[in-house]
C-alpha cells in the first residue's frame, strides 16, 4: 500500500519515558495504516501548522506516538490537554542528521571524533546534533560541540561526563 500524507486530530497528553517526562500524541491506527507498510520509522509534517520531524516510537502493547519537547511545543503555540491538529508522512530521508555549523567544524578539526560520531546510530547523532544547535549563544553552542567532540574523539558516551 502507497504511503499517504494523513491529518488528523488529537490531544497533547504528558507521557514518553519515565526519565524524560514530555509531552506526547498517540498516532491513531487509521492514520498508522495509511503511512503504509511496512510503518516508517521516521515521519515529517506539522503540529499546528508547526513543521516537525519525528520518529514514531512504540508504545507497549502495540501502536505507535510521537513526543514533542517543551520547545516545539511553544514554538507550536501548543499546551497539555489541548486538541491539536497533526499532519504525517513518511520522512523521505529518515537517515538525515542536520549537524550545525559549531559541530561540523569541530568533527572536521577532529577526525577521531568524527570517527566516533560516525559509529553512533542516527538517534544518537541527531540528539548531539540537536543539543549543540538548540543553544541559544553562539559561545554556549561553540562550547558543547567542543565537549561533544572530546567525548566522541575519547570514545566515550556524548552523554556522559568524561
Amino acid at each position: 500500500m502507497a504511503a499517504e500524507t494523513s491529518v488528523f486530530e488529537a490531544r497533547l497528553e504528558h507521557g514518553g519515558p519515565s526519565f524524560m517526562p514530555t509531552q506526547v500524541v498517540v498516532v491513531p491506527p487509521l492514520v498508522l495504516a495509511a503511512l503504509g507498510s511496512p510503518l516508517p520509522r521516521r515521519v515529517v509534517g506539522t503540529l499546528n501548522g508547526y513543521a516537525i520531524r519525528r520518529g514514531l516510537l512504540p508504545l507497549t502493547g502495540g501502536g505507535r506516538y510521537l513526543m514533542f519537547n517543551k520547545d516545539m511545543c511553544r514554538e507550536a503555540a501548543v499546551q497539555v490537554g489541548q486538541l491539536v491538529t497533526i499532519t504525517l508522512a513518511p520522512d523521505p530521508e529518515p537517515d538525515r542528521v542536520d549537524v550545525p555549523e559549531e559541530l561540523a567544524e569541530a568533527l572536521e578539526a577532529w577526525p577521531e571524533a568524527l570517527t566516533g560520531f560516525q559509529q553512533l546510530n542516527g538517534s544518537m547523532q541527531r540528539a548531539v546534533a540537536q543539543h549543540i544547535a538548540t543553544a541559544k549563544q553562539p559561545e554556549t553552542r561553540a562550547r558543547r560541540a567542543v565537549e561533544m567532540t572530546e567525548r566522541l574523539a575519547r570514545g566515550r558516551h556524548p552523554f556522559r561526563k568524561l
